[in-house]
This record gives structure tokens, C-alpha cells and sequence, in this order.
């Protein structure tokens, strides 16, 4: 990997470990719908004019129903599970929850059509990682409660859908401008509630600040960052970012917020990581597909060029 490889590898690793920390100073200061808001409507303020300058916004048109599902499933629900959680749960527990999207991933491409085979490894992967996510969420968890932890599993399961819907129904859309039209209509769809929930008085500086390096870093630089990342070393070395992310997420947490780590969750973190890793190894190589043949879905894929590829968090995550 070249050195400019390299620093945008480490770059995104922050970036998207970064997003559990400042949702949970912004969420002490404003509601939830507000916090939403603020990040997708900055960040599609920054993006469409690069959209815009690229001319992808008029090819997205055939892709319009799908682009809803997308927002639906990547942006609009997850953002405000994840939002809504994390005012009672810790961002590192928040974080290492989200690694467990690789491994939900792994089971929905299986259950929806991947036709790769899960070899033994790769089911010692899946149920390594189920067992860390089951000890995180088990009686006597850290740093949350049921509620909270349920919602974050929630967002898991949309961050693994997203890539798949992609994969499957957007693969040909730009997707600097798909994302900049997917968070203008989540801001389109959360400024009524917004609206109804704004604070009556200024927030503090410090939530500000959180708010703004959600949209304009996290976001909205993030997304450029990442498409640079993906031109320079591929999708599937990009997305090894995926593996880090928590890492950075548990690191701020604990390092800035406080936060209890526990012997629990670092076990937990371990079989999460690791059965990741074995979960998406990709399987026997296949025949190559026909001209005109639906591009590969799956583990052993090349994922789609989307937010959904990482847990950030979101990607779109986090």
C-alpha cells in the first residue's frame, strides 16, 4: 500500500471511531431528532455541490425507490436508534456492539441468497462472534441497559442490510451523489420533528462542537475520504477499517468520557473481532459470472462503494 494508501487507511480509522464519542456529548445537550437533523443536513449541504459538479444527481433518478429504502434502512432508522441509545449507554459499549456487523452480515447474505458455502471456519467465525455479542447484551452487561442495547442491535442489523440493498439494487449509482440525496431526505423526513423538539435556549458550546464534527467530519468529509481510500486501495482492503473502528471507539470512550472497560468486554471485543475475520473469509472461488450477470453479493464480494461497508457507525454508520 502507498504511503498516501496508508494516511487515509489511519485517517478513516479515526473517523469513523469518532462519531460514538460526540453523539454522546451531543445528546446531553439536544434531542435526538435536532441531533439527527444537524448531521445529515449539513452533510448533504457539503456533499451535493460535489454531486452537483460531478453531474451524478440526474442518473440517480431510475434509482429512486431504492435510494428511500437505502436512507430508510442506512441513515434514517439506525442514526436515531443509535442517537436514542447512547443517552443511556456508554459509547464504547455503543461501539463494540456495531463490530458485531460483519457477523450479521455474514448471516443475512446467507439467508438471503448467497450462494457461497459456509465452510467450517467461517461457522466458527459466525458463532464466535454471536457468543462476544451475547456476552456484551447478557445479564450483567455494562454501561446500559436492555432497552438500549436492544436499539443498538437494531442498528447493527440496518448497518448489515444497507450493503446489501446496495450491492443488490444500487451498485451502479455514483455514490458521492446517492449519499448526498439519501441524507437530503433524511433531513427532508426528521425536520418536522425537529422542529417540534428544538431546544429553547442555545447549547452549549461543547454540544456544538459535537454536533458540528458529527456532520462536517464525520459525514461529510468522511464520505470523501472514504471514496479516496477506495480509489486508492480497493473496496476490499478499504473496508479492513471495519476492524478498527470499535478499537477507536472504546479508546475515546474510556480515554475522554471515563467510561468502565471491563475484562468482559475486551473478551467480548475479541471473539467479536475474530469471528469477523474468520465470518467474512471469503470461500472457494466460484466460476466467473456471465456478461451482464449481477454483480457478487456476500462475504466473499467486493462490497458495494457505500457508508453501509462500515460500522461507524455507521457507517452511513454511527
Amino acid at each position: 500500500m502507498s504511503r498516501r494508501g496508508w494516511l487515509l487507511f489511519a485517517t478513516m480509522s479515526v473517523i469513523w471511531g469518532i462519531p460514538y464519542l460526540l453523539i454522546k456529548i451531543a445528546v446531553a445537550g439536544v434531542p435526538v431528532p435536532v441531533l439527527v437533523l444537524a448531521r445529515v443536513a449539513i452533510g448533504a449541504a457539503l456533499l451535493l455541490p460535489v454531486a452537483l459538479r460531478r453531474r451524478e444527481l440526474r442518473t440517480l433518478v431510475p434509482y429512486r425507490r431504492w435510494l428511500a429504502v437505502f436512507a430508510l434502512v442506512e441513515i434514517i432508522t439506525p442514526w436515531f436508534l443509535l442517537s436514542e441509545a447512547e443517552r443511556r449507554l456508554s459509547s464504547s459499549m455503543s461501539g463494540l456492539l456495531i463490530a458485531s456487523v460483519p457477523i450479521i452480515g455474514a448471516l443475512l447474505a446467507r439467508l438471503t441468497g448467497d450462494a457461497e458455502r459456509l465452510t467450517a471456519v467461517r461457522w466458527t467465525g459466525l458463532l464466535a462472534g454471536l457468543a462476544g455479542v451475547a456476552l456484551l447484551a447478557g445479564p450483567g452487561a455494562a454501561g446500559g441497559d436492555a432497552r438500549s442495547i436492544g436499539e443498538v442491535l437494531l442498528v447493527a442489523v440496518c448497518y448489515a442490510t444497507g450493503p446489501l440493498i446496495a450491492s443488490r439494487k444500487l451498485s451502479a449509482a455514483p455514490p458521492i451523489g446517492m449519499t448526498a440525496v439519501c441524507l437530503g431526505f433524511a433531513a427532508l423526513v426528521y425536520a418536522p420533528a425537529a422542529a417540534l423538539t428544538w431546544p429553547g435556549s442555545m447549547p452549549s458550546g461543547k454540544v456544538l462542537g459535537a454536533l458540528a464534527g458529527l456532520a462536517v467530519v464525520c459525514t461529510a468529509a468522511a464520505f470523501l475520504f472514504f471514496f479516496a481510500l477506495i480509489a486508492e486501495v480497493g473496496p476490499a482492503r478499504a473496508t479492513v477499517i471495519t476492524y478498527l473502528n470499535p478499537a477507536v471507539a472504546v479508546a475515546l470512550g474510556v480515554s475522554v468520557l471515563g467510561e468502565r472497560f471491563t475484562p468482559a468486554m475486551a473478551g467480548a471485543f475479541a471473539l467479536i473481532l475474530g469471528g469477523s475475520v474468520l465470518a467474512t473469509r471469503p470461500g472457494l472461488r466460484r466460476r466467473a459470472p456471465s456478461p451482464g450477470a449481477p454483480p457478487p453479493v456476500g462475504p466473499g464480494a467486493p462490497p458495494p462503494v457505500t457508508r453501509g461497508n462500515l460500522d461507524e457507525g455507521g457507517s452511513l454508520s454511527g
